[in-house]
């Protein structure tokens, strides 16, 4: 067998870089809503509970609503890209999410902000197996770790964007609950100035080309070639879209039917996906993102503090990001998704104790962990060697595995299954948390522990290394 690298070599010569990093970035802007979309109710949390007065559990149900939306997305949205292409899909997301955007900062009741989040919701879900089936797909294999990991920096930063504007926004407001601008609360303008990215993200995909292998299955190789050239150099475009519709003249429109197999009823690459997908969110990274402002002011921590200590944790989320994304393509996925889910068990670990032994105080009628001068810097490092550990290896690595790891046969329907998982994974962690959390905050992250655990036992024994394989490759 012929070296990788060697292998590869023409390629890396041929490569227009600059144009496929301009092309993937617009496509991986989606993530940034994903994340926008999903942090921006962090900041609004506690001023949504005392102004439509709800308790912990439709408190828990409003914020995770949107992870509802996102399964349904998920599962629907390469299916309907496999009929209508990539960009269309984009599109569609992109106005979801300003719809979303205006309904939630205009909402007059809890249920109006439900059904608003879950539209939002549908758009993420979208974008979440379309940028990285399209980034995939238009990426040469030499860069494709690098470039599938801009949808997980687009989602972190969209992350750090939303509490930064968040902890802005309450600030000036002197409250989240209180007036900022036309007779409106902060926390409403927090969901508002999410239509700003929405219409750059519509724009955009008015620039960005069709994925070059859907206009091969539909018969438009010619369009095809011109995408590629611009991606490849001229000396390559034959040979891709002969490679390219040799596959298609081979396979059939992607059918659920064929992820049926030998083991459980599934092929076993996709019971990886779904254990990918399901392991991703049952590390709790969530919590962190989506309750730290409510989390770190129930034991003790003033509001403004807590909008700071969220937004610093976002700004560790990127860092992270930035260093999976030099590394990806250089050591391979799975040596940084061992190193992850070892570092996420162990500083997980140390959060279950430290709230398990903690002073509890009675706060609302409510025996609660008060964190001390010890216990309280224990808990932040702690929290953010977690989001270290994940967002340098699970937090990227996911979207670059399901992104590039099934073979082209069941590409559609084997995302659409893992994405919807991963929704709903999210949304189960997300939903239980305001509850487990009351209950004990040193069980709740003892039980991500586990989850980090489970998570190094299933890299070990189920994820194949996927590194320079070419897309046309992946059923071998």
């Amino acid at each position: 067998m012929s070296n990788p690298a060697q292998a590869h070599s023409p390629e890396r010569h041929q490569t227009n870089t600059g144009a496929v990093i301009r092309i993937t970035t617009v496509a991986a802007f989606g993530g940034l809503l994903f994340g926008y979309d999903s942090a921006v109710i962090n900041g609004a949390v506690s001023s949504i509970q005392s102004t439509f007065d709800v308790g912990p559990g439709p408190l828990g149900f409003a914020v995770a609503a949107a992870l509802l939306g996102a399964a349904v997305g998920a599962f629907f949205g390469s299916r309907i890209a496999d009929r209508t292409g990539r960009i269309p899909i984009m599109k569609i997301a992109a106005l979801l999410f300003l719809l979303s955007a205006i309904g939630c900062g205009f909402t007059q009741s809890i249920e109006w902000l439900v059904f608003w989040r879950v539209v939002g919701g549908i758009g993420v879900g979208v974008a979440s197996v379309i940028a990285p089936a399209y980034i995939a797909e238009v990426s040469p294999a030499h860069l494709r770790g690098r470039l599938g990991s801009l949808q997980q920096m687009g989602i972190v930063l969209g992350i750090f964007l939303s509490l930064l504007i968040d902890a802005l926004l309450a600030h000036w407001a002197g409250g989240a609950a209180n007036e900022l601008w036309f007779g409106l609360a902060a926390w409403r303008w927090m969901f508002l100035v999410m239509a700003v990215p929405a219409v750059l993200y519509g724009i955009g995909a008015f620039l960005i080309p069709e994925s070059p292998r859907y206009l091969v299955s539909v018969g438009r190789p010619d369009e095809a070639r011109a995408v590629l050239s611009r991606i490849h150099g001229d000396d390559a475009v034959d040979a891709r879209v002969s490679k390219i519709r040799s596959t298609v003249d081979n396979e059939r429109k992607p059918r659920f039917s064929d992820l049926r197999g030998s083991m459980a009823g599934l092929k076993p690459v996709v019971w990886v996906g779904i254990g990918l997908a399901a392991l991703q969110q049952f590390v709790g990274i969530n919590v962190i993102f989506y309750y730290s402002n409510v989390l770190w002011e129930s034991v003790g921590f003033k509001e403004s503090d807590s909008f700071t200590i969220s937004v610093a944790t976002s700004v560790v989320n990127v860092a992270v990001t930035i260093v999976a994304i030099f590394l990806v393509d250089r050591i391979g996925r799975r040596p940084l998704l061992l190193l992850g889910s070892a570092g996420m068990a162990l500083s997980l670990g140390v959060m279950s104790v430290v709230f398990a032994t903690a002073t509890k105080v009675m706060v609302d009628g409510q025996l609660t962990p008060e964190l001390g001068p010890v216990a309280g810097p224990v808990a932040l490092i702690a929290a953010n060697l977690f989001v270290v550990f994940f967002g340098v290896s699970w937090g990227p690595l996911m979207w670059v595995l399901l992104g590039e790891m099934f073979p082209n046969r069941i590409r559609g329907a084997a995302l659409a299954v893992a994405g919807a998982v991963q929704w709903i994974a999210n949304w189960a962690v997300t939903v239980s948390f305001p509850s487990l959390s009351n209950f004990s905050l040193g069980l709740t992250y003892g039980i991500y522990a586990f989850f980090a655990l489970v998570s190094l036992v299933f890299t070990i024994k189920m994820v194949r290394e996927t590194n320079n394989v070419e897309l046309e490759d992946m059923h071998a």
